[in-house]
């Protein structure tokens, strides 16, 4: 639908400024968007003190999602940096103490003060950390609950799997579970603030749409997902916080 004339004004700025690259049900988010309010989120993992350039696409989605009169949440890793994300790498990132997650979402938090407006009001923007609600978790009950949501056949299939492991190098079961973790977070964020899209890169997109099916599989609610073109470093690679070459 990217290529026709969104009713809604979120997508239709996203579209014009070049912004969307997949979306998982364009005519029902474009009703959505069009018809109400929607609360849509981005997860955010605080691997580093500082986020990087490609970061500034993320924040500006949730900045266009606010001044499209909708609800941005952003989500602050700090259950999911415990993991660690294996899309678009080779090696496994080097684990956090507690202290050094809780140091690194107190710095980033202040960026996104000055692209939104943070209040308790109906598209005032939240902040919240996925640690709330992972942690909690006990590993049979996780299992127990959600591990017959997820095939071992899809998952392999994810780019960010298949790729790591079509170049031979390892991945951990640790990291193995974090597309579970992500997946979740859609489940609990719909069920706690009502939240109906997840945003992020297009190296994200496997992730995003398994949150989207767990949602309607399990609570059978509307969720939607939308990735954006992902910014890439002058080799090609993903640029991130913890990637060589990213721009901080």
């Amino acid at each position: 639908m990217t290529d026709h004339a969104f009713k809604s004004d979120f997508l239709t700025t996203l579209s014009e400024r070049g912004y969307i690259h997949q979306i998982t049900h364009p005519v029902e988010l474009d009703a959505a968007a069009a018809s109400g309010v929607v609360t849509g989120y981005i997860g955010f993992d605080a691997t580093a003190p500082s986020l990087h350039v490609g970061s500034l696409i993320q924040i500006m989605m949730l900045r266009r999602l606010q001044q499209a009169g909708h609800r941005p949440v952003v989500v602050m890793g700090g259950g999911t940096t415990k993991v660690g994300d294996p899309t678009g790498k080779d090696a496994s990132r080097p684990q956090l103490t507690d202290a050094d997650i809780a140091a690194n979402i107190a710095s980033i938090r202040t960026v996104f003060e000055k692209f939104l407006t943070f209040g308790d009001g109906p598209t005032d923007a939240v902040m919240i950390d996925n640690d709330e609600w992972l942690s909690k978790f006990g590993y049979v009950e996780f299992l127990r609950e959600y591990g017959t949501q997820f095939t071992i056949n899809r998952m392999l299939a994810f780019d960010s799997v298949k790729l790591r492991l079509e170049r031979e190098q390892p991945m951990t079961f640790l990291e193995f579970n974090y597309m579970l973790m992500q997946s979740v977070d859609f489940l609990e964020l719909n069920r706690r603030l009502n939240v109906t899209l997840q945003m992020g890169g297009s190296d994200q997109w496997g992730n995003i749409t398994s949150g989207v099916d767990l949602v309607r599989r399990m609570d059978q609610k509307s969720a939607f997902g939308l990735t954006t073109p992902l910014l890439t470093t002058a080799s090609g690679g993903k640029m991130g916080k913890t990637a060589q070459g990213a721009v901080c």
